[in-house]
């Protein structure tokens, strides 16, 4: 198996804008949002959870969605990349938005 390295800087600008694509279109979930942002800039999980001021098992949990993260948790995550929490449409682009309601 080939050994992991850490992505140069156009890699990393690269990913940032590939990630921030997919969270336009919706197509970015936790947890497997967490772990491509990590990778993306060539973080382990645990200097991840140095950055963040978690530890290596709170990371661990999150991107392998057993844990129950608060919105504090997720707005350092997200903060990385310049991402807001927040609620995304359970449509794909064809659909037509439906009406809560009825």
């Amino acid at each position: 198996m080939a050994r992991w390295t850490k992505p140069t800087k156009d890699e990393v600008l690269e990913n940032r804008r590939t990630l921030a694509e997919r969270a336009r279109c919706g197509d970015l979930r936790l947890p497997g949002a967490v772990v491509e942002i990590r990778k993306s800039i060539g973080m382990t999980q645990a200097e991840f959870s140095k950055v963040l001021g978690l530890t290596r098992r709170q990371i661990a949990e999150i991107e392998a969605g057993s844990a129950n993260p608060t919105l504090e948790t997720l707005e350092k995550i997200g903060r990385l990349f310049g991402f807001g929490i927040g609620f995304v449409p359970k449509f794909s682009r064809d659909d037509e938005p439906r009406s809560p309601i009825g």
